[in-house]
């Protein structure tokens, strides 16, 4: 019988460095934590954070360390909607091939907080892509859901896990479909 700890070896960042860039290279752009979860936990592990893997890889990570909660990165949405990032292009497109009317950026009452989508039935839809990543962020997530209770505007909200690792949105998006 082997012994399969003989033949386990553990993963050095010269090994892991490459699998990054191919990761970035095979999507096209800087790939997300979660978009590999077993590549990103292992990276963790030999780096100290995603974003230390990233910048060993020769890429620039997608957040930022200062003051704002991230760095932005820009994507247009197949219908022209500017998003805020890749995740919400793909909501954004989702939308679009499902028929579903949407606007980007709509007001809340009474506040500077804007929705990432309004549908012509007035609900919101918010992707909350960094909930549980700050605490500043977690709580303009309440105040936003504590806000649509109060003026009864209907929120969808929508997490990394419906769109990671599969996109999943027909799960909380589905009942649109026959509006």
């Amino acid at each position: 019988m082997i012994c399969r700890k003989k033949a386990w070896r553990p993963y050095t960042k010269e090994s892991l460095i490459p699998l990054v860039q191919y990761l970035g290279k095979k999507l096209g752009r800087i790939p997300g934590k979660r978009e590999n979860r077993e590549l990103s936990e292992r990276c963790v592990k030999v780096f100290g954070s995603w974003n230390k893997a990233i910048v060993a890889a020769g890429l620039e990570p997608n957040r930022s360390h200062n003051d704002r909660m991230y760095k932005r990165s820009m994507t247009r949405a197949a219908d022209g909607h500017i998003c805020d990032s890749v995740s919400e292009a793909l909501i954004d497109n989702w939308l679009s091939e499902h028929g579903i009317a949407h606007e980007r950026n709509a007001k809340y009452p009474t506040t500077n907080h804007r929705a990432d989508w309004q549908l012509q039935s007035g609900a919101f839809v918010e992707y909350f892509g960094l909930a549980k990543d700050s605490p500043r962020y977690d709580r303009a997530v309440l105040q936003k859901q504590r806000l649509c209770e109060q003026y009864e505007i209907d929120l969808i909200s929508l997490y990394p896990d419906d769109l990671y690792p599969k996109i999943s949105l027909q799960d909380k998006l589905g009942s649109l479909l026959g509006r």
